[in-house]
């Protein structure tokens, strides 16, 4: 949307030729005609433009609070889960948890993503 508020205020100044100002002023009235509509015209433009987005987290973002099951013993230095989504991850465990290892069959939730490692922490066993 920028180029075309840029490309709007050249034909302004493409106009202003045509009436034989000289090509400072058209300079001029390009830049101003170009910064007006950028100011004006894309903040509203924008805001219909994401009005319609989809909610839905995708990529890390989506990865963020999913659980998942240990497939190889997670510790502080790595190993691999199987998250919800079916994927299989090398992951380590979160600093802030005191646990040494998490064993193999274990739940995890993946509190962050560090590059091509997930971040876990153990989820709490519930009583049977």
């Amino acid at each position: 949307m920028t180029f075309l508020m840029l490309a709007l205020g050249s034909v302004g100044g493409l106009l202003s030729g045509l009436f034989g100002i000289p090509w400072w002023a058209q300079f001029i009235v390009a830049a101003v005609i170009a910064v007006a509509l950028i100011m004006t015209l894309r903040p509203p433009l924008l805001k219909a433009l994401r009005k319609g987005g989809d909610p839905t987290r995708s990529n890390i973002d989506a990865l963020i609070g999913a659980d998942g099951s240990v497939v190889r013993t997670v510790s502080s230095v790595g190993g691999q889960v199987r998250l919800s989504n079916g994927e299989v991850w090398t992951a380590r465990l979160s600093p802030i948890t005191e646990q040494r290892d998490v064993p193999v069959g274990e739940a995890v939730l993946v509190t962050g993503i560090d590059g091509a490692t997930a971040v876990v922490v153990p989820l709490e066993r519930k009583p049977e």
